[in-house]
């Protein structure tokens, strides 16, 4: 290894007793693994001894050995160059307690000047007096003179990466930190990531398993008891909450819309708007010559100033609320669509019903709630409806399998009216400015399909996702996952039983299901798996129809983490100004390290993994220390431009300009900087990293920036638009996202204070 020896004892084989001159006062660097194909038990290989380092022989301060495979346990360390004999032990205790602690069996474990001094092949212990247990050990001993170890150190402060001076390993770990740093060696950072679990915000994505349907809208067509109001009108076409008398909480209106369209229908001569706020708002100009249609551009854009003869602003131009209420809270090509989408397409094209059609356990509901979660993302007013959830509200969930046959009437015609409620429920939510609603369920037959179109007319367009899933392997899985988590089975304590019922349930759809030949469709064939497959498409047309066939192309069920961190600790943030492309603090340095030291951990076995960070340095850096991993550099990651005040402190951005301040006080989501960003603007060109995310199968981790974790993490834990600005991402904690069949998990890791 370059002028160091390189010790190398496996299977009891001792290293050379040959020794260097030239190394007399360096460093040792030490690999232990121990290899035991049957573990017993809760008790977790430890090592303790005479190193301070690892304890003063005291079972209380001994390390734990990380799991590195199913069978092997691994830990390494620096030997301080003022010791130069490690004199050690191998023990066995539980991961949190000193109870119970067995310590091998034999004398002591020397390492002197790198080489292992007696028999290295196994240990022994004797957790009782009838047992024994072995271990095979493997040690790796790797000697740094002093020369090479500062020259190291020395290439890695100025390069700010890790060094391969004369051939050595990653030695900036052995740097001794300064009395009072923080210690950011490899023994720093626990080997148990647990032990660095801080608690998710409450409103923040699920953390447990969670029946997915039980998240979608909860139906209206409920009284306060609990019990369906009366109906006579069922399938008719014709339905009327109000008709019934039902009393249900209405959604409030959306109000401030970013864009305002007037109805084309009313002429406007002589009359305009002019953006007199720079947060979405508008002000009525009196007579002027402005004949174009003014949209909202946000903080920083050019402001129109009255002219010298118009002493107030003022016009008797009214706007059409149902126009209004249409029109997503969002921003750049969302907006435009939503535009031309008002101005060109029939009234009941502004509501968009996409009606899911396929046989239980085909990803469905999954498939509809990642849908919503993207779509409200982007700025459109989207609920998912889920009729499962109105049958076990209305009929109970001990429905055996015979509810669902076909030659049931009973049972077609109870189906049959929650998904005539759920439909209604969603046309009057739409009809109070709604945009998109996810009508969720098998809607196997031709009939039951034109029931639905029939309530559609006049209402909203229809467009049917099918999904269709001809992998065996994938079905099973999603059954076991319906009878484990669906409130269907949950009063069924056979499991086996449980699963026989739904086999007859799904052999019942089987037997009348009809694919969809009518309308405007998409087909999702074999999409689920993530492993190719085909989308088909029939009578899709316009700007959000085809946003959801590019996401749907790029959506999978293969689970993965996706991990997000904000930078280390820059230079700007500790002088608390906005933006710049400083470097990093020593803090943030100390992160950079630690955030290596736990990819290294968590990803070790990911081959695939990789590392996105923005084009600004402070991200690169962050990312510099970590090795063996790709690193994918995006713009659109960057932090959100703050225009004119870039390098400025609030303090001074409220001082210089107060209006601004205020501005953005009102309206964080909307309000955009002079010449720079809204949040909304970031949303936009986040779009493709959220693609991108979704197509991936491997993890991903993501060092970026304080507003772009915000958008990013609001869309996997579906949090509303107007939140964004305000989500808590904070410095040196890193954000794990669990994506899977069971919906989105988080645990978050404070790697430091």
């Amino acid at each position: 290894m370059g002028t160091g020896a390189s010790k190398s004892m496996e299977d009891g084989t001792n290293g050379s007793d040959g020794r260097e001159e030239g190394h007399a006062g360096g460093q040792l660097y030490v690999s232990l693994k121990m290899e035991n194909y049957r573990l017993k038990g809760e008790l977790i290989p430890h090592v303790y001894g005479s190193v301070p380092l690892i304890g003063y022989w005291d079972s209380s301060k001994a390390l734990s050995m990380e799991r590195e495979s199913a069978s092997m346990w691994e830990l390494s360390f620096v030997v301080p160059p003022n010791h130069e004999t490690l004199d050690f032990k191998f023990l066995l205790k539980p991961k949190y307690s000193n109870t119970h602690c067995v310590v091998e069996e034999g004398p002591n474990r020397l390492l002197t000047g790198g080489t292992l001094e007696g028999d290295a092949r196994v240990a022994v212990f004797r957790p009782n007096a009838d047992e024994v247990v072995e271990y095979r050990v493997f040690i790796k001993a790797d000697r740094v003179s002093p020369f090479d170890l500062a020259a190291s150190w020395r290439a890695y402060q100025e390069n700010l990466q890790p060094s391969t001076v004369r051939g050595i390993p990653d030695v900036s770990i052995n740097s001794v930190p300064q009395k009072g740093a923080e210690n950011f060696s490899s023994a720093s950072l626990e080997l148990d990531l647990e032990h660095y679990v801080v608690p998710a915000p409450s409103t923040s994505a699920n953390s447990g398993l969670v029946y997915a349907a039980n998240n979608t809208e909860t139906p209206r067509s409920l009284t306060r008891s609990g019990v369906f109001s009366n109906t006579n009108s069922l399938g008719s076409g014709s339905h009327s909450l109000k008709d019934r008398g039902v009393s249900v909480d209405r959604p409030p209106t959306i109000k401030d819309m970013e864009v305002i369209v007037p109805d084309p229908s009313k002429v406007y001569s002589g009359s305009g708007m002019v953006e007199s706020k720079s947060v979405g708002t508008f002000s009525p100009l009196q007579k002027q010559d402005h004949r174009g249609l003014f949209v909202d551009r946000g903080v920083g854009s050019p402001r129109l100033v009255k002219s010298a003869s118009a002493s107030t602003f003022s016009t008797d131009l009214k706007l059409d609320t149902e126009t209004k209420n249409t029109m997503p809270a969002a921003a750049g090509a969302v907006a435009a669509a939503a535009v031309a989408d008002q101005m060109l397409g029939p009234k009941e094209d502004r509501h968009l019903a996409i009606v899911l059609v396929g046989l239980p356990a085909r990803g469905k509901t999954f498939t509809a709630a990642k849908l919503t979660r993207y779509l409200r993302w982007l700025g459109h007013d989207t609920k998912h409806f889920n009729v499962g959830k109105y049958r076990r509200l209305k009929h109970g969930t001990n429905q055996s399998a015979d509810f669902f046959r076909a030659d049931n009437p009973e049972g077609l015609e109870a189906r049959n009216e929650v998904a005539a409620l759920a439909m209604e429920d969603m046309i009057s939510w739409m009809q109070e400015g709604g945009q998109v609603g996810i009508f969720d369920a098998t809607n196997s037959t031709r009939k039951r399909r034109n029931m639905l179109m029939k309530m559609a007319e006049g209402n909203c367009k229809i467009i049917f996702l099918e999904t269709i899933c001809n992998d065996e392997r994938l079905i099973e899985r999603n059954i076991r996952l319906k009878i484990q988590q669906s409130p269907d089975y949950a009063e069924e304590p056979d499991f086996v039983a449980g699963m026989q019922d739904f086999r007859n349930r799904l052999a019942n759809y089987e037997k009348v299901y009809e694919p969809v030949e009518e309308g405007s469709y998409i087909k999702m064939i074999d999409m689920v798996s993530g492993h190719g497959g085909q989308i088909q498409v029939n009578n899709i047309s316009g700007y959000l129809p085809g946003r959801i066939v590019f996401f749907l192309v790029n959506t999978h069920l293969t689970p993965r983490p996706i991990f997000l961190t904000r930078h280390g600790e820059s230079r700007d943030n500790v002088r608390a100004r906005i933006g710049g492309d400083s470097v990093l603090s020593d803090a943030g340095e100390i992160y950079a390290k630690k955030l290596a030291h736990f990819v290294e951990k968590r990803l070790k076995s990911e081959r695939a993994a990789s590392i996105w960070t923005s084009t600004l340095q402070r991200t690169i850096l962050t990312a510099s220390p970590i090795v063996a991993l790709p690193k994918i550099q995006w713009r659109a990651l960057d932090e959100i431009n703050a225009g004119v005040f870039d390098g400025m402190t609030y303090e001074e951005m409220k001082k210089n300009m107060p209006e601004e301040y205020e501005s953005r006080k009102k309206d964080k989501l909307r309000y955009r900087y002079p010449r720079g960003e809204s949040y909304l603007d970031v949303i936009q060109r986040l779009e493709p990293v959220i693609i991108e995310l979704e197509r991936q199968r491997a993890p991903v981790v993501v060092i970026s920036h304080q507003a772009v974790l915000r958008a990013l993490y609001a869309y996997f834990a579906d949090r509303p638009l107007k939140e964004i600005p305000h989500i808590e991402v904070p410095l040196h904690t890193i954000i794990e996202i669990q994506m899977g069949v069971t919906g989105v998990q988080e645990k978050r890791y404070k790697l430091m204070d």
